[in-house]
């Protein structure tokens, strides 16, 4: 009997520390997943401050970031679909996350929920390297979420909840303005200019961007539902327009700002250039994208990959060619430089749509690289 008892004792404390490991690598993979595609944490000193990096141009990004919740299934309506995977997404945090992967120095200003949806998505931006000092939380609002329905090609549209959200909240006292002006680039798109007082806050930002001499990089990232109407949609966008030195937009987008002018026009695409703009890039999916500068313009091929989920790849390759910027931003005079930073980031954004969801698809330089010479091979 005394043999039988040591048995039992010694077979509940085995079945214990069992299930101690299995709910820790439960933990663990729940973790990887969040932050699928983590920076190795010996590149930062602390996680999500970007201690022991401060030789390399900082670049910060300002606006929204979100819950994406993708369909298990592509090509079914949102009342069909019977799962969905939770993603980190928002285009200005998908950008400040891309350069941490790509190897640049970014930080993220924005305001989140009080919620447990918050600070997961900040533990994510921490995760990969994203300097946090300019995230505030907002206990009487919800973190932002959207749906996406996913077509068979990957193409997709999203249905948001978020009215009002947490970073339709960010008020002008919130802002960071000291991490605003360490930096080199200051990166926005037009959601935050949708109402007040979040407007307010980032038209603030942009003056302290301009008056500490960075350079403002504009992604509007159309997303007509959550405007009033189509016309606040242009107005709103267009009326920071001429304020940024690199603009980046889709040829969907040059239609739309240009009243259904053909974005394949370069006359169409000019009509949207102003004096002081120093590169307007336009963006075609796998076509590639075109640009245009003061002195050149030209067209840079893109890739053929097996698209998945489209949701980030111009983000994505927005990350991709900031970095380039960031490092050396004479590459907006020299054509040949300027073509291989937009290859490099052709290749970023196509790779990103090999994976569901944003921020899990984001590649890091070595996989660009890769599909670079594995394109000139053939």
């Amino acid at each position: 009997m005394a043999y039988y008892g040591v048995l039992v004792k010694f077979l509940s404390i085995a079945t214990l520390i069992f299930l101690v490991r299995s709910f820790i690598k439960y933990l663990l993979g729940f973790a990887n997943w969040e932050t699928d595609g983590v920076v190795d944490d010996d590149a930062f000193k602390a996680e999500g401050s970007g201690e022991g990096d401060e030789e390399k141009p900082l670049v910060v990004s300002f606006g929204e970031m979100l819950i994406d919740f993708v369909p298990d299934v592509a090509g079914v309506s949102l009342a069909d679909s019977l799962g969905f995977v939770k993603a980190p997404g928002g285009a200005p945090a998908n950008v400040a996350v891309a350069i941490s992967k790509l190897g640049g120095r970014s930080a993220f200003i924005g305001k989140f929920g009080e919620d447990e949806f918050g600070h997961m998505l900040v533990e994510i931006l921490k995760k990969n390297g994203v300097n946090t000092e300019g995230i505030c939380f907002d206990p009487n609002a919800r973190t932002a979420l959207a749906f996406v329905t996913l077509k068979t090609n990957g193409q997709r549209e999203f249905t948001f909840y978020r009215n009002p959200s947490a970073d339709m909240m960010l008020t002008e006292s919130d802002l960071n303005v000291d991490l605003i002006q360490r930096a080199k680039i200051f990166h926005y798109g037009s959601i935050s200019l949708i109402s007040e007082p979040c407007r307010s806050a980032h038209l603030a930002a942009m003056d302290a961007a301009r008056e500490a001499g960075l350079l403002l990089s504009y992604d509007p990232n159309v997303r007509l539902p959550l405007w009033p109407s189509e016309d606040a949609a242009k107005g709103g966008i267009l009326s920071i327009w001429t304020e940024a030195d690199f603009i980046k937009v889709s040829d969907d987008e040059v239609a739309f700002l240009t009243n259904g002018g053909d974005p394949e026009n370069e006359d169409v695409v000019m009509s949207l250039w102003f004096d002081g703009l120093k590169l307007l890039v336009v963006t075609d999916g796998e076509k590639g994208c075109r640009y245009f500068t003061k002195d050149f313009r030209g067209k840079v091929n893109g890739f053929s990959v097996k698209t998945v989920d489209a949701t980030g790849a111009g983000d994505a390759f927005v990350g991709a060619l900031l970095v380039s910027l960031a490092k050396d931003e004479s590459i907006i005079q020299d054509e040949g430089k300027l073509r291989e930073a937009l290859t490099f980031a052709n290749a970023c954004g196509a790779l990103s749509t090999t994976q569901k969801g944003a921020i899990p698809g984001l590649p890091d330089a070595a996989m660009a690289h890769q599909l670079i010479k594995k394109s000139k091979s053939k």
